[in-house]
């Protein structure tokens, strides 16, 4: 009896000790969360495509990926790489045409976003982290039509694992003044009892915690 009543007691010790840890993690997770304005920008890995033309001249189009200095290197007549960390799609435009004109009279510029493997890739619009009982924790990519949903995300995770608890997903959320906002996403009601409604929309910078089930 007192053998058993010890076992008992070890155990739960222990599974208490584990769901702290659980809980810790989770505040540490939701400290990850930051706000990211939902302008796309230019990041390192991302695909840029550039067009420039003068006059009634053909167009030419160029293609390049923006490097680990935050750059990307033009062929015809650009000699040094330029610079395009965080810059809008418009900013780096301005930013060319200047370049450009030291050779070309009134250069045509056009620049736009190349296509990008959601899963392995890099977007400028971002990614939200998942964390927690899922296959593929990390990092994953916002699509350009931004409709990411908790759903959504975890797909793209792998899927949770068999011991998730499903019913306490938790969604952190930054907003521009820096406070966080946690919200508990119940995968049952959404799948079992169709309300879409609690499929919530994600933010660029969020964090997606999917806990372990104690039960």
């Amino acid at each position: 009896m007192a053998f058993a009543l010890a076992c008992f007691c070890m155990c739960g010790c222990e599974t208490i000790s584990q769901l702290l840890s659980s809980e810790e993690s989770v505040d540490m997770a939701a400290e990850g969360a930051v706000w990211i304005d939902p302008v796309p920008r230019v990041r390192t890995g991302v695909i840029v495509i550039v067009q420039i033309g003068a006059g009634s001249t053909q167009p030419v189009v160029m293609k390049a990926q923006v490097d680990q200095k935050g750059e990307i290197t033009l062929p015809y007549l650009l000699k040094e790489p330029v610079l395009c960390e965080g810059l809008t799609l418009d900013a780096l435009k301005q930013k060319l045409i200047k370049c450009y004109q030291v050779y070309i009279r009134d250069p045509q510029v056009t620049v736009n976003f190349g296509e990008f493997d959601v899963k392995t890739g890099v977007s400028p619009w971002g990614t939200v982290t998942v964390l927690g009982e899922v296959v593929m924790p990390g990092p994953v990519n916002m699509p350009p039509t931004q409709d990411l949903t908790v759903t959504k995300v975890l797909q793209l995770a792998g899927g949770v694992k068999p011991f998730a608890n499903k019913s306490k997903i938790r969604v952190t959320s930054c907003g521009k003044d820096g406070t966080k906002t946690r919200t508990i996403v119940d995968l049952n009601e959404i799948g079992e009892k169709g309300l879409i409604s609690k499929d919530i929309a994600l933010r660029a910078g969020d964090v997606v915690w999917v806990p372990v089930s104690w039960y």
